[in-house]
């Protein structure tokens, strides 16, 4: 263990205020590119990274990274003033939610298990909707579930981060076509049902303009945790 890690193990922070993070050195430590000044997902998986710390080193480390994968997205307590040699794409800020509900008895709801074969499918649909990053390895993260009409996919939504005792819901998307039929509620009470039978606890990211979201996920149980600033990375341009 690094000392920057020993250092987030003892400052007693809830693990949450640095997903990514806590993410990639655990559960999906698989994944994992980098060293103990910053680590990231393959960019085919998703944009995500984190740094150990704010220092010099760690953001060299995290550039490196840049240079040999492509942009990355932060997701921190803070907002990110990077150094220089960088170049800032994107910012936004998050609210994370976490589920207190409590699991009623569900009614039938028709869904498919998505696989890797409907990865195109899906890659489509997220393009058209936009529920946040996506690539052609996001669905090697957990559990993705689906709805199809006619034999096409309508809607999906599924496990993307995953730390110890909590998973993240993400790619929650409905074909503009066939909003306001449940969908996107039947998918979200199947993940709560199906991470919760492992003990763990649901959350999600959402981005604060999203109002129409945010209302669908409190009236599921989901509670506001606390608002975290998003923030996109690129080279800076010589």
């Amino acid at each position: 263990m690094s000392e920057a890690e020993a250092k987030r193990k003892a400052s007693g922070i809830h693990p949450l205020d640095d997903v990514v993070w806590n993410a990639l050195v655990a559960t999906h430590k698989r994944f994992a590119l980098g060293d103990g000044g910053a680590i990231r997902y393959p960019s085919d998986v998703a944009p995500y990274a984190a740094t150990a710390d704010s220092s010099a080193e760690s953001f060299a480390a995290l550039r490196s990274l840049v240079e040999a994968q492509g942009p990355v997205t932060l997701v921190t307590t803070d907002d990110i003033v990077p150094p220089p040699g960088f170049s800032v794409i994107r910012r936004a800020v998050l609210l994370q939610m976490i589920w207190q509900g409590r699991l009623d008895r569900q009614d039938e709801f028709q869904h498919v298990r998505l696989a890797v074969a409907d990865v195109p499918e899906m890659l489509a649909l997220t393009a058209a909707t936009r529920p946040g990053p996506f690539g052609p390895r996001t669905i090697e993260l957990g559990s993705y579930f689906g709805v199809r009409t006619q034999d096409e996919l309508v809607a999906m939504a599924g496990e993307r981060m995953t730390l110890d005792g909590f998973t993240e819901i993400s790619a929650v998307c409905v074909d503009e076509a066939f909003r306001g039929r449940g969908h996107a509620a039947g998918l979200m009470k199947l993940l709560i049902s199906t991470i919760t039978a492992r003990g763990e606890t649901p959350f999600l990211h959402v981005f604060t303009s999203n109002r129409t979201a945010i209302s669908l996920y409190r009236t599921l149980g989901f509670v506001d945790r606390r608002e975290m600033h998003l923030t996109g990375l690129d080279r800076a341009q010589s």
